[in-house]
């Protein structure tokens, strides 16, 4: 039985329309007139292949230099040799440690990626890492509080921006309907790095004392060096923006002593993808009020409410998964709790493969897909205050493992529904900064857990069976916020809509102005929902 093929055509322009004339030419001069969807859905795997594994690579190592300290905290703690009892601190100026880290966020994630924007996104990558790598390295040379605090300060400003560059970069390659299942795959870096990293960091608990450095030290040193090399590398493993077919990169000025890296797409791969998404093409230049416009969009501050309450509790579970579990069971050594926090990240490694990609094929429904998800957060956190007795306290790391689970998918279903609504409504600068806006402001959620939560709560911090349970309740209820937030922002697209900004026109939008036409075969496709068509069960054979 032949494979049945359905078409994509390629829409015309205005000057074609008024001419009544469709037909752009022959094959391999601007238009290829009709494209099979299989070749347009060949071109987009030939992209997964290219970015996804280096944007996981980055983001394995960011996420591993940004979260040891955690482990920190509770390696070789019998020896004396954990980070408190090395660096003379209390729990308290850890919590501060953490929390600095996270003003830095808040405050230079906008204008790192605002920066991307204006230069190569592929070099801006790459010195995040870099520089990231450098402080990382750094952390193993600290003897105090004042250096502690440095550092994370350090590690704060060079690091922002990563994670929101990221999902801006995707933008420039796929349509804002295909980012999630892209950004979910990216994203279980940071959830198999926390489970390699609290394997791994039983290892170095066993490298005590070589060469007169303790344990953390040593995974500390280690880490930020292969981050440096790796940071490296992706000046020729990340493609540049994409240019149109003939276009060559103007290199001038410091460009030209860059490392050039080869284009991500070729030949009648780079003109399919011209044409499936010309919208990124088209770059015009943005002003002060274009951001002001973006800034001003009320649908960036419930994305902001919903990304505020999930990522709070994704890293006060991150920085003090093992501190939870010592809580339920005292007699746990240092190895003993690295190994016990890596299947909670393995949960939420699961759960991100599961339910990302059904949320793209279901875009029309990103608030169902991350509610559900918070929901299960919830249960886990108050199975983890409730259940279980002395005796038997494994049912509240039962919670935890619940806790992974519904962590998840929620982060990158945020970043997702971000880049679907503003590249729709402000164009590239608002994928920029509505991405840098929610996730910088969102972690004003991860200074609430880091720094007034757990052990920088003192009285809730005291021994015993409530031990963290106001900690964990405040979780509770702010993601009951992020849930609200999501119902809100459903009500308000049904019944206000997501039209494009008044400033819009055909170069920056879906669609020309005034008229229904959309201008790439992408967005036209992102009007319906994929479904479960050609799925594995659902293909013609």
């Amino acid at each position: 039985m032949e494979k049945e093929l359905v078409r994509e055509e390629r829409p015309a322009n205005a000057e074609e329309r008024n001419n009544g004339n469709n037909d752009f030419g022959p094959d391999g001069e601007m238009g290829l007139g009709t494209v099979d969807i299989e070749r347009i859905e060949k071109v987009y795997r030939k992209l997964d292949l290219r970015i996804i594994p280096a944007l996981w690579t980055l983001y394995f190592l960011c996420s591993a230099i940004r979260s040891n300290v955690g482990l920190a905290q509770t390696m070789n703690i019998a020896q004396g040799h954990d980070l408190a009892s090395e660096l003379n601190i209390t729990p308290k100026q850890i919590s501060t440690g953490l929390a600095l880290f996270y003003v830095c966020y808040v405050i230079f994630d906008l204008p790192s990626n605002l920066i991307m924007t204006k230069l190569s996104p592929r070099v801006w990558m790459s010195r995040i890492v870099i520089a990231v790598g450098i402080i990382g390295s750094c952390m193993a040379a600290m003897k105090a509080a004042w250096s502690f605090y440095l550092l994370r300060l350090l590690l704060g400003i060079v690091i922002a921006g990563m994670w929101p560059g990221m999902a801006y970069y995707l933008t420039l390659f796929y349509p804002p309907s295909r980012t999630g299942k892209r950004i979910g795959q990216y994203f279980t870096a940071a959830q198999v790095s926390a489970a390699v990293v609290s394997l791994v960091s039983a290892g170095f608990q066993k490298m005590d004392g070589l060469q007169g450095l303790v344990g953390f030290q040593w995974m500390f040193l280690l880490y930020g060096l292969v981050g440096i090399c790796v940071g490296v590398s992706l000046l020729w493993w990340l493609p540049d923006r994409p240019l149109p077919p003939g276009e060559t990169p103007n290199r001038t000025g410091l460009g030209k002593w860059i490392p050039q890296s080869r284009p991500a797409l070729t030949g009648d791969d780079a003109l399919i993808h011209y044409e499936d998404l010309t919208r990124v093409y088209q770059r015009p230049r943005w002003t002060a009020r274009d951001l002001g416009h973006v800034v001003v969009d009320w649908r960036l501050w419930l994305l902001f409410l919903m990304y505020f309450g999930v990522v709070g509790v994704g890293i006060g579970v991150q920085n003090y998964a093992t501190v939870i579990i010592r809580g339920t069971n005292a007699e746990l050594t240092g190895i003993e709790l690295s190994l016990l926090a890596a299947p909670i990240w393995i949960m939420d490694l699961i759960a991100i493969l599961i339910v990302t990609p059904f949320s793209d094929r279901f875009h029309h429904h990103r608030a169902l897909f991350f509610s559900v998800p918070v929901c299960i957060q919830i249960v886990g956190l108050l199975m983890t205050t409730y259940a279980g007795s002395i005796a038997n306290p494994w049912p509240r790391y039962g919670g935890l493992l619940l806790v992974g689970f519904g962590l998840g998918p929620t982060v990158p279903i945020i970043m997702t529904w971000t880049n679907e609504i503003f590249q729709y409504r402000h164009g590239e600068v608002g994928v920029a900064a509505a991405s840098a806006l929610v996730s910088g402001l969102g972690n004003l959620g991860s200074i609430l857990t880091t720094y007034a939560l757990f052990a920088g709560w003192p009285a809730d911090a005291k021994k015993g069976r409530a031990q963290y349970r106001k900690s964990t309740l405040v979780m509770v209820g702010i993601l009951c916020l992020s849930i609200l937030s999501a119902m809100v922002m459903t009500l308000l697209l049904k019944y206000v809509g997501n039209g494009p900004s008044a400033k819009q026109v055909s170069s920056r939008s879906s669609t020309l102005e005034g008229e229904g036409v959309m201008v790439d075969g992408a967005a036209r496709r992102e009007l319906h929902e994929r479904g479960f068509g050609r799925l594995w069960w659902s293909r013609r054979s």
